[in-house]
């Protein structure tokens, strides 16, 4: 079925889709130049769709690392000196420039990644809202003056960036958790090294396109490809990186704040999640259905805020699964250039693995599947959009993050019940609960042990929200006036003999 597929899509060269075939790039960018490796450590990109290489960047290492770590200290200085209008307007010129070419970083995005077309647009607008963002909030890092409590003193504090940082961004948003990482700390006049996900490094290598043409100075912005273990390594190791983001599995986060520590580094942790949807019984049924499978299958289950377990309460459970089933039975698969599909491939064989073994761990001890349950007809990674009934919490799918188009339904019998449930986890990164009572929403919504919290909507992200978890979720926030905090250090001055 994937030579079906590869016909489908048409021929595989993406210089041929691309308006702008110069954003498609095959070699890393630090210090302003664009940089080959040797052609041995070349590593390959696949069509998650096809199976198919669509091409190569350089495996750097070392060496190449600390040389943008040595041209984004270089360039610290006159870039923490522009004026905030200075830097908010080559960030504005960023965004800008993304927009213009929406369609091509999006058909670059869905070729690398696998999510539907429509999906890949949409990232293109929120990545370049970050940028904007961002961009308005520099103008705003105000500091403080303290009422002086020492006789002809003046007091004062003042927010100043960091220094070099560095962002470790994971496949499944490639452009936005760039952006949104990246345009903070260039805000707050940071320069930024990147290391993107080896699976998706084209969505990567395009931004810095635009960076340049924005006029993002020499070393202010590097994006480095190849072996997470030497160019992570480099990075956490140096003295002169002051801060690490990023976004990805708890358990590579544990690895990452490890190494951090030997320097003392500021770390900002997007890490790994177990979301709950609460959908009790004085819930606009309608609204609680689409906003599971809107919450579940968007990026076919591979988001870090995706739902992993659904608790629906005695009364409308019945009602809520057969709804939910023939949502989903109606859900399309197939390559995401398909501008009629609803679901991409998973990333790799391991996801769908993943996939496999949860469901049959279901199965095994009890549980229903009512729809899918299988690896799709289309062969490769895709996988049947999955719904599974009769779920307890002896499964593993109740316990683990899926990272799937699986969703597990649990009953639950009332309200203090569904909040212990839901809270029964070392993670905390999102949560979702319907209901039209307002003291419940109310009671829930504080209740819930999670760093965000959607009620009656699976839509809640944006540039002006702190994103970010608690527990085992993650370490600080991004996105929002809060933002710009992890990029900058608090300095205080006291200034003596003023009488």
């Amino acid at each position: 079925m994937l030579a079906e597929v590869a016909r489908t899509t048409g021929p595989l060269s993406v210089e041929n889709r691309l308006s702008r075939p110069d954003l498609f790039r095959q070699s890393a960018f630090l210090a302003g130049e664009w940089v080959d490796g040797p052609k041995d450590a070349a590593v390959a990109v696949t069509d998650p769709a096809t199976g198919a290489t669509i091409g190569h960047v350089p495996g750097l290492g070392a060496p190449e690392t600390e040389r943008a770590i040595a041209a984004a200290a270089e360039a610290y200085g006159p870039w923490r000196r522009l004026l905030a209008k200075e830097r908010a307007a080559i960030l504005r010129r960023w965004g800008d420039l993304m927009l213009a070419h929406k369609e091509d970083l999006a058909v670059l995005m869905t070729l690398e990644q696998g999510k539907p077309i429509d999906e890949s647009r949409g990232e293109i607008d929120y990545a370049a809202s970050f940028l904007e963002w961002f961009g308005e909030e520099a103008k705003r890092l105000y500091g403080d003056t303290i009422p002086s409590h020492l006789s002809g003193s003046r007091m004062s504090v003042t927010r100043e960036p960091v220094g070099v940082t560095a962002a470790i961004t994971p496949w499944n948003f490639p452009s936005a958790m760039i952006t949104r990482k990246a345009g903070a700390a260039l805000a707050a006049g940071c320069p930024m090294i990147v290391r993107p996900a080896s699976e998706t490094p084209f969505s990567a290598l395009a931004l810095a396109v635009l960076a340049v043409e924005a006029g993002v100075p020499e070393g202010v912005f590097s994006v480095l490809t190849g072996p997470a273990r030497a160019i992570a390594g480099t990075l956490t190791a140096s003295p002169v990186v002051r801060k690490i983001s990023f976004t990805g599995s708890t358990e590579v986060g544990r690895i990452l704040l490890a190494q951090s520590a030997e320097t003392v580094k500021k770390v900002s942790m997007e890490l790994g999640g177990h979301a709950p949807f609460l959908a009790f019984d004085d819930s606009d049924l309608e609204a609680a259905v689409a906003g599971a499978v809107a919450a579940k299958f968007a990026t076919t289950g591979q988001d870090c805020l995706a739902v992993n377990r659904l608790y629906v309460q005695d009364g409308i459970h019945d009602a809520f699964v057969a709804r939910f089933a023939d949502a989903v039975a109606a859900l399309k698969v197939g390559p995401g250039l398909d501008p009629s599909v609803d679901q991409g491939p998973l990333m790799s064989e391991s996801a769908v693995a993943k996939c496999e073994a949860h469901v049959a761990d279901a199965l095994a001890k009890g549980a229903k599947a009512i729809v899918g349950g299988k690896r799709h007809e289309l062969g490769g990674t895709f996988f049947q959009p999955t719904v599974l009934t009769a779920v307890t919490e002896d499964m593993a799918i109740a316990n683990e993050e899926t990272f799937g188009p699986v969703a597990p339904i649990l009953r639950f019998t009332d309200e203090a019940e569904g909040i212990a449930r839901a809270n029964d986890t070392v993670y905390g990164l999102a949560a979702y609960a319907y209901s039209r009572d307002v003291a419940r929403v109310l009671r829930v919504s504080e209740a819930l042990e999670y760093g965000m919290v959607g009620i009656n909507t699976p839509k809640f992200t944006g540039a002006p929200i702190p994103f970010g978890g608690v527990k085992q979720s993650g370490l600080g926030r991004e996105g929002s006036r809060h933002g710009l905090d992890d990029y900058t250090e608090l300095k205080y001055v006291c200034i003596g003999g003023v009488n």
